[in-house]
């Protein structure tokens, strides 16, 4: 399996290569050459196979001959060994075609531990093998970064920096950052928004200078590790259902567009999957993009659903590619006028095709409050404010199809707004029980780049 840049002008690189690197040298981001194709009938085969099992077969044609069958089978089953629920990603059913895929039994309580325990495992392997360090810098609205930390804290060839933005994450999130004492993790608190946070990544990613003096790599979703280790769910969801090749329909909590185009992958190589839904809070780019053709840059407002708080969504290049019918030309020009105007119009011809996949849905803050609460009435389940996004801009898309939504985070990771909307504290667990007694490590910076690379410099 080899990888090319949506952008075409970087080079082609096997998986190995395509994850250490992260980001394209052109500015893009790395996407199969070809996708794999799996049939009726495999689907059929993973029913009754563990998470484990179906992440290796869903997987393997992704990651090609890079590591051999065994070295990839043990560091699967050691990336999800400290899952808390044996099914690793549970489905609950809240009514008769309406189920709550739950991805928050991880270490850190969210989504990306599915990820992220991965990447940190193929790093380790990766690395011994060449005796290479590599300095990993990371943007995060909360989620990726404590998971980032967790995967990667104590790796001897791997120094961690985190960019997040000051008091936009939550107490949970920036404890999870802060409070890990390995001393090649770093949590930098930058003075702005994530967009910012984000840009920063993208510029120093982009100074092929620095980026060869200190190697290095990212693992947020422009990274297609990433993308591949959530296309697994969408599968061991599925399968767990007995559809019998039905359709189905998934509605994703989406800020940095990378877990609803992991859905979109999985469309691609065979799920029967009829339409990917867009929840969105306010912050409301995506929503905007497929209902008016435009994809524009807006103010970042705060809201109770942080890790959404985005106006820039970095995996939607990868969705462009795909709609423009794989056209590098097209997208690399798209991406050049963004950078230079802060939006871009999207043809008719590449809208259709958008949306021949993608519908989407906006919550205001006043919604998912009330969600929230309605949850615990109603299904008798503690939903995080992403998950509470995701649940109302379900309903208002049921058919007579079933919909899976995805839960993205739990709910004592944002205690603060489920208290405010139900008036009691979520179920803490255990892995959170002394996060407040631990002692906090922060750096903090001006939203300067002069100042990042000076801290990565000093502290690598």
């Amino acid at each position: 399996m080899q990888y090319i840049s949506t952008r075409g002008a970087a080079p082609e690189l096997n998986f190995e290569e395509a994850m250490l690197a992260g980001l394209a040298r052109d500015g893009g981001l790395y996407v199969p050459k070809a996708l794999p194709k799996f049939d009726s009938n495999f689907i059929s085969s993973l029913g009754h196979l563990s998470y484990e099992e179906i992440a290796f077969k869903v997987m393997k044609p992704f990651v090609g001959e890079v590591f051999e069958e065994v070295e990839f089978k043990n560091i699967i089953h050691q990336s999800y060994s400290n899952f808390i629920h044996h099914s690793k990603a549970p489905l609950r059913q809240l009514s008769e075609k309406h189920y709550l895929l739950e991805l928050y039994h991880g270490p850190t309580l969210a989504f990306k531990d599915f990820a992220m325990q991965l990447i940190g495992q193929l790093f380790r392997a990766s690395l011994k093998k060449t005796g290479k360090r590599v300095t990993i810098i990371g943007a995060t609205s909360g989620d990726t970064g404590s998971a980032a930390i967790e995967a990667f804290k104590g790796l001897e060839a791997v120094d961690v920096f985190i960019l997040y933005p000051r008091g936009r994450v939550s107490e949970v999130q920036r404890r999870q950052m802060s409070t890990p004492s390995a001393t090649n993790v770093h949590a930098i608190s930058i003075d702005g928004d994530f967009d910012d946070c984000q840009k920063a990544l993208k510029d120093l990613f982009n100074d092929l200078k620095f980026r060869d003096q200190v190697n290095l790599s990212g693992v947020n979703s422009i990274n297609w590790a990433r993308i591949m280790a959530q296309i697994v769910y969408y599968f061991s969801s599925y399968s767990s259902l007995n559809l019998d090749g039905k359709k189905v329909r998934f509605t994703v909590p989406t800020g940095n567009f990378g877990d609803i185009f992991a859905g979109y992958i999985a469309k691609k190589i065979g799920l029967p999957i009829s339409k990917l839904i867009i929840a969105t809070n306010q912050n409301d780019i995506l929503h905007n993009a497929l209902t008016s053709g435009e994809y524009a840059r807006g103010i970042v407002n705060p809201s109770m659903s942080p890790s959404m708080d985005i106006q820039v969504s970095s995996n939607f290049e990868r969705a462009i590619y795909y709609a423009l019918s794989c056209d590098s030309s097209k997208v690399s020009q798209l991406f050049a006028d963004f950078a230079h105007t802060g939006s871009f119009k999207i043809q008719e011809s590449t809208l259709i095709n958008l949306l021949a996949h993608y519908s989407s849905g906006k919550v205001s803050e006043d919604e998912t409050s009330e969600t929230i609460n309605n949850a615990l009435k109603k299904y008798k389940v503690e939903v995080c404010p992403h998950t509470a996004v995701g649940l109302k801009v379900a309903e208002d898309n049921m058919c007579d199809e079933p919909m899976i939504t995805l839960a993205t985070a739990h709910p004592a990771k944002f205690f603060e707004a489920y208290e405010s909307s139900t008036g009691k504290r979520p179920v803490m667990p255990k892995n959170l029980s002394n996060l407040f007694n631990k002692k906090e490590r922060i750096t903090e910076l001006p939203n300067s780049l002069d100042a990042i690379k000076s801290v990565v410099l000093e502290r690598i």
